[in-house]
């Protein structure tokens, strides 16, 4: 038995503060302790109430102007694409194909792909996220380093072959059947493997032909506990190029609900275009939507309608979405969400900013079960944060009166230099040097 103990501030989200309400979701100890037993959460609650009934030799890492918090979740983001964040240029598509597209042509050497696994890791891990939903490259070898990387740190990520047989340099491509075989090999190899799942990857209807959809769609019917993961509606651009190549479904949601990919496993990066009748049945399928503020703000995407998603009871996380996102950063990340919301009139309060983060993205996943908060029986994966990284942090922060203030202020001006620990299944898994 390994039984660890944590001292610090401590917050978690129970649920949605928009269903239960801000005071009934969150737990908040000022002096909390969280104890640890082989790698799940045993209890949390004050350290005077707990400490008492801790076995004599257990030794408490304690940790000074400090705020311990759930992993967070990135619930969108492209691991071939970290050497082309921050490249300026036009919308979208001429995007995909000025940058994304050479980029990503790299992960053909298997070399390529391992180096720059070990790197995507632990930038994620340095940024505080535990957890991630991400695209590979059309290459099966992108997967398996991957997966590979992660399998060794005992990390949970879920991963998949991106599926792509047109419009997309033929060197790229792949064809319905090796698509359909590669990514089952790589299902049948690594999904439940360690803390690792899979996602069937098609990485969006103009790339895709109905035919490869459609195997996509029987392989997320083979296997009943993978995701479907790929991109809907994020450029206007986009619509009308799908609208054109698919005339024989009504809109771009049902593409993919005609292809059999539409499902409770679903999860669609974007979305900021959606109609009311898209809405209405991702609801109804209970599939669920990765809302990507940085990258729709940098590559002019558009602003994500979250009060309308949120209202249709649609499940949301937040993604990076590396790299036409600009920042691995989840903080970053609330930062421009809240911002998107301000210019829509709707105000994203730092409870649900963090929820979105943290439980709700592992809502999204499958994994609220698993990962997102501290209550018992769950993995603990979780983040010290440093509540002193930066001067201006710390004086701002010792003006806050309550913990609703100390995390929104965390969500505007934290950044990766915030995160001091971040430990995957209670081992430690970087620490800030």
């Amino acid at each position: 038995m390994s039984l660890k103990a944590y001292n610090a501030a401590v917050f978690h989200l129970l649920g949605d503060p928009a269903d239960m309400g801000a005071d009934v979701s969150r737990g908040y100890y000022e002096d909390g302790l969280l104890i640890v037993e082989d790698g799940v959460v045993k209890k949390l609650g004050a350290r005077a109430e707990l400490e008492p009934g801790l076995p004599a030799d257990v030794q408490i890492a304690s940790f000074a102007n400090a705020l311990i918090i759930p992993g967070f979740v990135d619930s969108h983001i492209h691991f071939p694409q970290m050497d082309v964040i921050a490249s300026p240029g036009d919308q979208l598509m001429d995007w995909l194909n000025e940058y994304t597209f050479p980029a990503e042509a790299a992960f053909e050497d298997p070399a390529h792909g391992q180096a720059s696994a070990r790197f995507f890791l632990d930038e994620l891990l340095r940024n505080g996220t535990t957890s991630a939903l991400v695209f590979g490259s059309v290459h099966k070898a992108s997967v398996d380093a991957l997966f590979g990387e992660a399998l060794a740190r005992n990390m949970r990520i879920i991963a998949g072959k991106v599926l792509m047989d047109r419009n997309a340099p033929a060197h790229l491509c792949d064809t319905p059947e090796t698509g359909y075989g590669d990514s089952k090999a790589l299902i049948q190899k690594w999904h439940g493997k360690g803390r690792l799942r899979y996602a069937v990857t098609p990485r969006f209807a103009f790339t895709c032909s109905e035919k490869q959809l459609r195997l996509a769609g029987d392989l997320l019917n083979e296997f009943d506990d993978i995701l479907l993961h790929t991109h809907l509606s994020e450029n206007e651009r986009e619509i009308s190029l799908v609208k054109e190549l698919f005339p024989q479904f009504r809109d771009y949601l049902d593409v993919y609900d005609g292809c059999g990919l539409l499902a409770n496993r679903s999860v669609f990066a974007h979305g900021v275009h959606l109609s009311a009748d898209e809405m209405k049945r991702l609801s109804q399928a209970k599939a669920g939507v990765a809302f990507c503020p940085t990258s729709n703000l940098f590559l002019g995407s558009g602003l994500f309608d979250f009060a309308r998603v949120k209202k249709h009871g649609i499940k949301i996380g937040l993604g990076t979405d590396i790299g036409g996102g600009t920042s691995f950063s989840l903080f970053q990340t609330m930062n421009e969400a809240y911002k998107v919301c301000q210019l829509q009139g709707d105000y994203l309060d730092a409870f649900t900013s963090f929820y979105l983060a943290t439980l709700g993205g592992a809502e999204l996943l499958g994994l609220a079960d698993k990962i997102g908060n501290f209550e018992p029986g769950k993995e603990a994966d979780f983040i010290v944060l440093d509540l002193e990284a930066s001067p201006l942090l710390a004086r701002r922060l010792k003006s806050c009166r309550t913990i609703e203030e100390r995390l929104f202020v965390l969500s505007i001006l934290g950044d990766d230099r915030a995160v001091r620990r971040a430990y995957l299944a209670g081992d430690l898994a970087y620490a800030r040097a």
